[in-house]
């Protein structure tokens, strides 16, 4: 684990508005981002990561509009996802004022898109977002999933995070597709899974329901922990989850 755990809450977008849902249905709106952004820089999170679940052009523009507005508004680390598929992608948001880009679905296309990125940029700027669920006829009993859960790659998730650090991601976002936003908890054995084979920081995301849920996450070898609703709608503060944290024995920031 890495000196201090990060708090990160995730904002996905929709059209210019945060949405939050179960397995990424049924989505039900959350706020403003830049608003919530706003929020969670005062409340003390350590980075804000920002997907963009909107396909149309037209939200692409939106996108790039509220990343701008976001980055001018805190000071924290930015993370954007959502369509990053190429250099130009990176480069566009990186200008927009984004930190760091997550890649999925572009690098499970062209795996060598990694490779460009980060000779262009540097693996401290490509963040692998790894959207896992349980499927028995992997080796290692995960596969790798797009459009939001809903469609198998056919890939052996440990296997794909692999290649794709070794290829230079030097982040991994570990989305639990079957615990998204259920609010039972982390998925420990994904996290203690993902953990044994790569060597870069690893966040937590999905199935956060209380403080406990991001303590046992963080035991489970997580160097981050990530979530959505449970800010959104005022079931934990930033701060709430930190405290849990610290009378756990775990540094954060």
């Amino acid at each position: 684990m890495s000196l201090a755990l990060r708090v990160i809450p995730c904002l996905d977008v929709h059209d210019g508005r945060v949405v939050k849902g179960v397995n990424f249905k049924n989505l039900r709106d959350a706020g403003d981002p830049v608003e919530l952004a706003a929020l969670y820089g005062r409340e003390g999170a350590d980075e804000l990561v920002f997907l963009d679940i909107s396909a149309s052009a037209q939200g692409r523009d939106t996108t790039y509009e509220v990343v701008r507005r976001t980055a001018e508004t805190v000071f924290i680390p930015l993370c954007v996802g959502g369509g990053v598929r190429s250099v130009e992608d990176v480069d566009r948001l990186l200008r927009t004022g984004a930190d760091k880009c997550g890649i999925n679905t572009g690098a499970i296309e062209r795996p060598q898109a990694i490779d460009e990125i980060v000779a262009r940029f540097g693996n401290q700027v490509l963040v692998l977002s790894l959207d896992a669920r349980r499927e028995p006829c992997h080796p290692s009993g995960f596969g790798v999933t797009t459009h939001g859960g809903r469609r198998p790659a056919g890939l052996d998730a440990l296997e794909w995070v692999t290649e794709a650090v070794e290829r230079g991601c030097g982040e991994v976002l570990l989305n639990s597709m079957d615990a998204d936003g259920t609010t039972d908890g982390f998925d420990i054995e994904l996290i203690q899974a993902v953990k044994s084979v790569v060597d870069v920081p690893v966040i937590a995301s999905g199935g956060a329901g209380t403080a406990q849920h991001f303590v046992a996450a963080a035991q489970a070898g997580a160097d981050a922990v990530l979530a959505a609703s449970v800010f959104h709608y005022g079931t934990l503060t930033i701060g709430e989850v930190k405290d849990a944290l610290r009378l756990a024995g775990i540094t954060v920031r």
